[in-house]
């Protein structure tokens, strides 16, 4: 446990590159989409309570999805899930939990981490997120955690990272020179090779209240909403002012209204990290993570019970059904097989899976959504 250490896990999105696995009344961080045992947010949780105790843990999601939070983590204290009416982003969302926290303990450091990402070396990441903590706590500034890059991804963003900066606690911490949207091809085999860039996981560590003077400066009615809301908590008036203060709240990033005019500023630092994070964006991730390991027969990897007939091919069967599904002669094949949904992809074009779902909302097929 980190000390005044406090956990935010954002657990927003519909996840529409991984439908129809992922619905909107059903989000991928609801799903063991890895074939792990645990659920996205359930493995999320686990690397959160070794950083912070349950009563320091907070996951901010839709109304919709509150009742499915709960019953996935049991030891979430029901005064620590924060339900939006409607979805507003990572700025409001960290922002309202990091006044809530701020308003309990002025002197918290808080952690944001993804309900839907993917971490391969846990202890690697509890290490790297002691340095950022550390860091945050001395300097008052934002950290973020910047990810190795391993191939020239096109799907991320970057951080552009400068020198050592010596901080006690946190060796390997440098300063953010900016961030980069996401580059085309050749810029990002630039990035990759280069040494000085990291991927951007969205993973950000700072004083609850360094983060709240950066969204008062950038974005004062988002943090004056945000305030009318957190003054609320536990009155008989929070219901009310979330419904009459949150649809009014800006919708943006928080890349966007704290990381970027921060770094602008100097005051963003990096620190890097190489734990096996993939934010499983789509079926290809899912593939990659999930592939067979040296001595497995098949070159055709199962996440579900469904009893696979592999004849030379190779790729993922995600199934729901338990249904047989036999693969005879293709490559780098992605199934899905959904009680009113059957998909098939190739591992290449698996990212145009949410056009899918954009041609099925077309048609009226809100049943499929």
């Amino acid at each position: 446990m980190i000390e005044n250490f406090h956990a935010v896990i954002p657990a927003g999105g519909s996840g529409t590159r991984l439908w129809p696995v992922s619905r909107a009344s059903s989000p991928k961080f609801l799903h063991d989409v890895l074939g792990t045992g645990s659920t996205l947010l359930q493995a999320t949780w686990e690397r959160a309570a070794q950083l912070a105790d349950p009563a320091h843990t907070w996951v901010v999601t839709g109304q919709a999805h509150a009742e499915a939070v709960a019953a996935q983590l049991p030891r979430l204290r029901a005064d620590r899930i924060v339900a939006e009416p409607s979805p507003k982003d990572s700025a409001a969302a960290i922002g309202l939990a990091a006044m809530l926290i701020s308003d309990r303990d002025p002197d918290a450091v808080i952690g944001s981490f993804s309900a839907d990402h993917s971490i391969t070396n846990v202890g690697e990441f509890l290490a790297v997120v002691e340095q950022a903590a550390a860091a945050a706590a001395s300097t008052g500034d934002i950290v973020t955690i910047g990810i190795t890059p391993t191939y020239p991804a096109t799907a991320y963003g970057y951080i552009e990272t400068g020198g050592l900066l010596g901080i006690p606690g946190a060796p390997t911490a440098r300063r953010a020179a900016a961030f980069v949207e996401k580059p085309d091809a050749v810029t990002a085999r630039q990035y990759a090779y280069s040494g000085g860039y990291r991927w951007n996981a969205g993973m950000f560590i700072m004083r609850a209240a360094s983060l709240l003077e950066l969204i008062e400066q950038e974005a004062p009615d988002l943090h004056a909403g945000l305030r009318r809301i957190a003054d609320t908590a536990g009155t008989p008036g929070w219901d009310e002012a979330m419904r009459r203060e949150w649809p009014q709240l800006e919708k943006k990033a928080i890349d966007y209204v704290v990381a970027e005019p921060a770094a602008a500023a100097g005051r963003v630092i990096v620190v890097p990290g190489d734990f096996g994070w993939d934010d499983v964006g789509d079926f290809d991730s899912v593939a990659k993570l999930r592939q067979p390991v040296p001595g497995e027969s098949t070159a055709v990897s199962v996440v579900g019970e469904a009893e696979v007939i592999d004849i030379a091919s190779r790729g993922v069967v995600v199934s729901e059904t338990g249904r047989t599904v036999a693969l005879v002669g293709v490559q780098d094949m992605v199934v899905v097989d959904t009680e009113d949904v059957v998909l098939v992809t190739s591992r290449a074009q698996a990212q145009l899976v949410k056009k899918a779902v954009a041609e099925a909302e077309a048609r009226g097929r809100t049943d499929l959504l």
